[in-house]
């Protein structure tokens, strides 16, 4: 079989990265689309483009067609070395009607899998639509508590005068779970871009990141806060109220207590089974001395309790 050169095909160098290789394929999917498409071979080349996309967008189909495409010599036929889709994790269950609307012998031979169907044998044309990724930004509390958020992107759809994709906003209803984490991803399904040829739907993936916290860093499902404590309050201990996102919370300072000292409230981050914890990091706030009186007083502090902080530093 031949070898296809499928950076070649997408006009893309072999170190593009996924993004180019999108806007690489969605100009020539544009071009070549056989609703509207003027093209000579319009049908075939749009074929190609599409499965040159399959494999390049795909880190792990890429991964393993850059290895053993590097095998390939111009002039030669082309035939993967025997038990390399194990390596990989492909082959096998494929769609092979190579020439009626599947992917070429090529991809079989490497993937074993297809996404083009023909239509009542008349030489037409049906493809599931592409999967769409976007960011969702979300408040700390939300992933706490679960909530509905209505959402506003732009999304590729078919425009039915001209049969070409265009951008439209949507409006979607994405309920956010409880617990969740930030870089997890929400499913919509068939919210993708559209198919082509009566082919389904895409799906729409949400990757959750949270809006900056006035209190709370985040690790995961736990909880990190800074609490400004007192002098006093660090060298004798105290009973001091702490925010977490189910409300205000006693904690006991232990006394003797310095800047840094790390507090666990356990359970007392985001849900989960099991849930986070809450880390709150003591940092000691010294008064200023910016009256007679609070000025004396340090001097007989300075006096009553001399010390030397740098001592372990040789200062």
């Amino acid at each position: 079989m031949d070898f296809k050169d499928y950076y070649q095909i997408l006009g893309v160098s072999k170190t593009a990265t996924q993004d180019e290789i999108k806007r690489a394929y969605r100009k020539l999917a544009r071009k070549y689309h056989p609703d509207v498409s003027k093209e000579p071979d319009a049908e075939a080349k749009f074929k190609e483009v599409a499965e040159a996309y399959e494999v390049l967008k795909d880190p792990e189909k890429r991964k393993a067609y850059d290895q053993f495409g590097s095998q390939w010599q111009q002039g030669q036929s082309y035939q993967p070395p025997p038990g390399w889709e194990q390596e990989f994790g492909f082959g096998g269950g494929g769609y092979t009607e190579t020439g009626t609307g599947g992917f070429s012998e090529f991809f079989e031979a490497l993937f074993g899998q297809g996404r083009f169907r023909t239509a009542g044998g008349r030489g037409g044309f049906r493809m599931r639509g592409e999967d769409l990724h976007a960011n969702v930004y979300i408040d700390l509390e939300d992933a706490f508590r679960g909530t509905t958020q209505t959402i506003s992107l732009s999304i590729p759809e078919v425009d039915p005068a001209t049969g070409r994709l265009v951008e439209k906003s949507k409006r979607l209803q994405v309920k956010i779970p409880q617990g969740i984490q930030e870089g997890q991803k929400i499913r919509l399904a068939g919210q993708g871009a559209p198919g082509m040829g009566g082919g389904p739907n895409g799906d729409l993936y949400l990757e959750v990141h949270f809006k900056p916290h006035r209190w709370f860093k985040v690790e995961g499902k736990d909880l990190i806060v800074e609490l400004p404590i007192t002098p006093w309050e660090a060298a004798l201990g105290a009973k001091v109220a702490v925010p977490t996102l189910a409300g205000k919370v006693e904690l006991k300072i232990p006394p003797g207590s310095q800047t840094g000292k790390k507090l666990r409230l356990k359970g007392k981050g985001l849900p989960g089974k099991p849930p986070g914890d809450q880390y709150v990091v003591l940092k000691i706030v010294t008064p200023p001395a910016d009256t007679p009186e609070a000025k004396k007083l340090y001097e007989e502090m300075a006096k009553v309790m001399p010390m030397n902080p740098r001592a372990a530093m040789g200062g």
